[in-house]
């Protein structure tokens, strides 16, 4: 399904980079100046037809934080750096997904790839979402946007596995079913309206 939106994917991708590219130079060096380590991360993530692949994101946590706890990050997360915060906050940490869409491990729009850890815990019916290439933007990612401030507490990881991921799950099947040209490029739109300008109504 997701094959027919490839080209439209490579094209807004690769001007993406490309306009985007002095944000990514400022992010870059701040990201360096906070902290050690290396400007980007590359989180393991399941992608289409149950492929694991790397996303790209600018690192935001100290280096070896995914070792070192959850696979997501909660709110008040210790191992957020302080230029992290900010980057997660707007979003610019995902920004160099786009460089995952060139590659064809991801698409503008498409269910938001899971940690191979939670994958695992899919139902049948969850897996179907397997079937299409994931996306920097998503019917679930654009309500749960502010997802980290919600998960608190010693049980959140059971709140997120028993009550968020399955509803996350279930927003994006719901439109994957249903899917257009239209649909996708009315979400896009919605999501660079929320990054701009807080509309919608992502969970706080």
């Amino acid at each position: 399904m997701r094959d027919s939106f490839r080209p439209f994917d490579v094209v807004a991708a690769a001007a993406g980079l490309l306009l985007l590219s002095p944000l990514f130079a400022v992010a870059a060096v701040w990201v360096k100046l906070d902290s050690p380590g290396p400007v980007f991360y590359r989180a393991r993530r399941v992608g289409k037809g149950g492929a694991e692949f790397r996303a790209f994101k600018f690192r935001s946590m100290t280096v070896g934080s995914d070792r070192a706890g959850p696979g997501i990050t909660v709110a008040n997360d210790a191992r957020v750096t302080r230029s992290g915060r900010v980057l997660r906050r707007t979003k610019i940490d995902e920004l160099p997904q786009l460089i995952n869409v060139l590659r064809g491990e991801m698409g503008l729009v498409g269910p938001r790839p899971e940690d191979p850890r939670y994958v695992a815990r899919y139902t049948p019916s969850q897996r179907e979402l397997l079937g299409v290439r994931p996306g920097m933007t998503s019917p679930a990612s654009l309500r749960y946007r502010k997802e980290e401030s919600a998960l608190t507490g010693p049980d959140w990881e059971t709140a997120y596995l028993g009550e968020v991921l399955p509803r996350k799950l279930a927003l994006d099947l719901e439109y994957v079913r249903s899917r257009s040209t239209t649909s996708d490029a009315r979400l896009v739109l919605r999501t660079l309206a929320a990054l701009l300008f807080g509309a919608g109504d992502g969970v706080a």
